[in-house]
């Protein structure tokens, strides 16, 4: 029991965010300071709400509920950054964040060093910046040996270089005036669409990856375009979305088909040892544990999947023709479990082959 009651202090320790606790002063160069009074603590760090900093240092921005990014207007252009990211986008340049914007309180908010550093750099300009409620240094506590291994656990966490996840392509099917399969109403281009967008959002709020869409609203994509979608240098994984339907109720479940062969080096590797595979039975595990039923993993030479050694999939959601699966795929809450599977299916492959590249 005692043992219990350490992990669960520690996971709320973990997960409780600190009350507002300082304030700043902000203020470009030559300009005279503004006070921001809503700054949080977060891991000994303080964080300011974007809507509040931008003002002060005569910028503007705002946040894209779409795309789920927030834009910034700088003398440079614009410059996007989204939640979890550990990068700032400025045309073709990406610059590097120490620390990653995260939503406190509804709102998106940056660490200090962010204000200081990348924001000062776009801004050409240095920017006067002072914590008038600065946190008091802790005296260095030696602890239990578990409190020791919790730290050390959290250092080597926070210290990875390599992320598990470089960047992944979704390619939700059909779209414009191809509908796919469709039953009662429930069109296939539009509920894979929807899995898209959330799935995007999942990778981007909770890994901090790029995630690259084939088609972000209803227009129909060629072929060649869907793959070119996972031609990005960064692109660690192809998950291809679809729903489909059968002459009767019967047949039922997620199938998820691999190519039969993959290509690596001029050679053929049988789809079992292949990378597509093990993508293939995280995604499997992933949707079982969510008790959403699986009908299995089938190599086929499929057009959509391309050639080559990518880890790819081709997920067929589930059957529009059976009403279990229907109802699932057309309810809003089945949609995000079956989104919240897929996302746990790619993290577990990321997690895997990380491991193995080490």
């Amino acid at each position: 029991m005692a043992r219990l009651v350490i992990l669960v202090l520690f996971g709320l320790s973990i997960l409780c965010v600190e009350p507002v606790a300082a304030s700043v002063e902000l203020a470009r160069s030559g300009q005279s300071p503004t006070v921001v009074d809503e700054v949080y603590l977060r891991d000994g760090r303080a964080f300011l709400a974007l809507d509040d900093v931008l003002p002060a240092l005569g910028l503007s921005g705002a946040w894209d509920p779409v795309r789920h990014v927030y834009t910034i207007k700088t003398p440079q252009g614009a410059a996007t950054l989204f939640p979890g990211g550990h990068y700032l986008r400025v045309g073709e340049r990406f610059l590097p964040l120490s620390r990653p914007p995260r939503f406190i309180d509804a709102r998106l908010r940056v660490p200090e060093e962010f204000v200081t550093g990348p924001l000062a750099e776009l801004l050409q300009s240095r920017v006067y910046y002072r914590n008038l409620n600065p946190p008091a240094a802790k005296a260095e506590e030696k602890g239990t040996a578990l409190d020791r291994l919790f730290a050390f656990l959290l250092q080597k966490k926070g210290s990875a270089v390599i992320p598990k996840l470089r960047g992944v392509a979704l390619d939700p099917g059909h779209g414009g005036q191809d509908p796919g399969s469709f039953n009662e109403g429930l069109k296939e281009k539009n509920l894979v669409l929807d899995v898209a967008d959330r799935l995007e959002k999942q990778l981007k709020m909770k890994l901090g990856i790029p995630v690259y869409l084939s088609r972000d609203a209803d227009y129909a994509v060629s072929a060649a375009k869907r793959l070119q979608t996972a031609a990005h240098q960064d692109v660690d994984a192809l998950v291809q979305l679809h729903a489909q339907a059968a002459l009767s109720p019967e047949p039922a479940g997620v199938m998820l088909f691999i190519r039969p062969v993959e290509e690596r080096d001029g050679r053929e590797i049988p789809a079992a040892e292949g990378q597509s595979m093990q993508l293939a039975e995280a995604l499997e595990t992933a949707l079982t544990e969510a008790h959403i039923p699986v009908a299995g993993i089938f190599p086929a030479p499929l057009l959509p999947l391309g050639r080559g050694d990518l880890p790819t999939v081709l997920v067929e959601l589930g059957f529009l023709s059976n009403p279990v699966d229907r109802t699932r795929l057309a309810d809003q809450a089945g949609r995000q479990t079956l989104t919240l599977a897929l996302f746990k299916g790619l993290k577990a492959f990321g997690d895997e082959t990380t491991e193995v590249s080490r």
